[in-house]
């Protein structure tokens, strides 16, 4: 379902969001990890670091500095690729699953798709 909006609209709805966000009391993350959590979860797996860094336009160290960071948070895990020992896969776990669902939930409310 997409939902109309104008531009001053969009940007009020991501300004809300972001301060939901911050307001929240868990940790922030940054855009680009953000850009990567989300990545990861809504398109289909397999996740490689070569292949998000060719996605976001970033080199492999970029990338596995936050898969550090969200590691340490256990939004994501990561393990070698049995097919190619030089590559890393990152997989989901249930904490990301939930911090991505919680997300979509304060999305859906500050847009006014859900109660609040």
């Amino acid at each position: 379902m997409a939902v109309a909006l104008r531009p001053s609209q969009a940007m009020k709805l991501m300004h809300d969001v972001s301060l939901a966000l911050v307001r929240d009391g868990e940790p922030d993350l940054s855009s680009r990890q953000l850009a990567i959590l989300l990545t990861i979860y809504l398109e289909p797996p397999p996740h490689h670091v070569r292949d998000l860094a060719r996605k976001l336009g970033v080199t492999k160290p970029v990338i596995t500095r936050a898969l550090d960071s969200m590691g340490k948070l256990e939004l994501v895990s990561r393990r070698r690729d049995e097919n190619d020992r030089r590559d890393v896969v990152i997989q989901r776990t249930v904490k990301g699953a939930l911090a991505v669902e919680r997300l979509g939930d304060l999305v859906a409310q500050h847009a006014g798709l859900l109660p609040p």
